[in-house]
């Protein structure tokens, strides 16, 4: 999400950053290619003349012209901006009620409203250790019920089953009960979408919000609309006391328009952003991480928690242990770390929440792309256990096999088993130079990046 407008911006602001001093002529060409950038990104125009004028009043102010470092202290303020423009700071859901604490879900048809409900499921099990159960409401969309049930068998939570024939709000109203009587701590009703607003679906989901009065009503919207995601998040706050948005899709948006015009536009905050398919592909949505991966400033925070949750630290421990009694990394280790970075997103996404990595030139970028990730795998799969132990017996015939079995060429299984190779040195570097913090501290003295990374 956001490639094309952070290019753009870092591309503005490098070029004043460049600047020992700044005029506001200097200040006035910069918020011109702010305006563009951001309507290119299909942020609303109303929404884009405000951010615009508030950071121009500040960045001709003594704030920035009086500043030491003018392009940064621009910077700082457009930063600042972008995070207000978008919530400041993360607004969880509030479940601070006598359980079970009930949530509403409702959106457009085609949004992702059920997924959202399996992920959001997914989430408040593993990360908050609440038991959740989920129903739907949705009598009019074929095989609606029917994959909300598919989807809560496959995160682990309880399904209440609906029929068509039965009334939504009597659905919603017997899921809450039960959960009551069961004990839930949650309980997620997921509604009917249709393929525009229309009177029938506000009426029909105003009655059911009447009915349960949940704690929680979230507004489920494709990221991939743009503009016509505010105007329909606008829409349902009016028909509904909606609490929070959740975002879909932002995975293929490389606009963004949608997640910089709703808080302005309804008020309401973005809680959570669907970034993929998967179950566990649902995050809080932290404005201000957002803002400095905007403006190519990383999200290591986001990083961190994403290792601390995806990585399998039973493997992990494993792998420091053999460390330890000095036995080789080898190509079962590295295929077993390319899989861990698959399983946190991908190369792509760690690269994204990396400060700097958008000052990468493209071809370097490609190097290390997930493509290659996957290849990689291909590759090392296609090998029998002895020779990803011992790499070294791998020879013309071998290596013609392994090609043929992974889909590659022979080229591509020397430059992996040349990748591989110093990534062993590195490891054993590694270990001589007192594990992980003395070896960042070298590379860091050499300003360089980790070997076998293709660079």
């Amino acid at each position: 999400m956001f490639e094309q407008l952070s290019e753009r911006l870092q591309s503005t602001f490098k070029n004043l950053s460049g600047k020992g001093r700044l005029s506001e002529s200097n200040i006035s060409d910069a918020m011109r290619e702010v305006r563009v950038a951001l309507l290119e990104a299909d942020v609303s125009l109303e929404v884009t003349k405000e951010f615009v004028e508030r950071v121009k009043e500040r960045a001709v102010g003594q704030e920035v012209l009086g500043s030491l470092t003018p392009g940064q202290a621009v910077i700082k303020v457009v930063q600042q901006e972008l995070e207000k423009l978008m919530g400041s700071e993360n607004d969880g859901l509030n479940l601070s009620t006598r359980p079970p604490a009930v949530i509403l879900v409702a959106g457009l048809q085609g949004a992702g409203k059920t997924t959202t409900v399996g992920k959001l499921a997914n989430l408040l099990k593993t990360r908050d250790k609440k038991s959740v159960l989920v129903t739907s409401a949705d009598i009019y969309r074929p095989a609606a019920i029917k994959q909300l049930e598919t989807v809560a068998g496959s995160v682990g939570v309880e399904f209440f089953a609906s029929t068509a024939e039965q009334d939504p709000v009597e659905i919603a109203k017997n899921a809450v009960e039960h959960g009551r009587v069961t004990s839930q701590d949650v309980v997620i009703v997921d509604t009917a979408g249709r393929l525009h607003v229309d009177g029938e679906l506000m009426e029909e989901v105003k009655k059911i919000h009447q009915a349960i009065d949940p704690i929680e009503t979230l507004f489920v919207v494709d990221s991939m609309t743009g503009q016509d995601a505010a105007n329909s998040a606008r829409a349902f706050d009016e028909a509904l006391p909606l609490t929070g948005v959740v975002l879909t899709k932002t995975d293929g948006d490389a606009r963004g328009g949608a997640a910089l015009s709703i808080r302005h536009i309804t008020g309401k905050p973005i809680k959570f952003v669907g970034v993929g398919e998967a179950m566990d592909a649902l995050e809080p949505f932290y404005p201000d991480r957002l803002a400095s991966r905007i403006l190519g400033m990383g999200d290591v925070l986001s990083l961190v928690e994403e290792v601390e949750r995806k990585v399998d630290k039973t493997k992990a421990e494993k792998l420091a242990k053999k460390f330890v009694k000095g036995k080789e990394f080898d190509l079962e280790d590295f295929r077993e770390q390319m899989v861990q970075m698959q399983n946190m997103g991908g190369m792509a996404s760690m690269m994204d929440k990396l400060p700097g990595m958008g000052n990468l030139p493209q071809k370097a970028l490609d190097k290390v792309g997930d493509k290659q990730t996957a290849q990689t795998i291909a590759i090392i799969n296609s090998m029998t256990p002895h020779e990803r132990r011992f790499p070294a017996v791998l020879r013309g015939a071998r290596k013609k096999r392994i090609a043929s079995g992974s889909g590659t060429q022979v080229q591509d299984v020397n430059r992996l088993l040349k990748q591989f190779m110093q990534m062993q040195k590195m490891m054993k570097r590694m270990k001589k130079k007192g594990g992980m913090r003395g070896l960042m501290q070298q590379m860091k003295g050499q300003g360089g990046m980790p070997p076998g990374m293709g660079m």
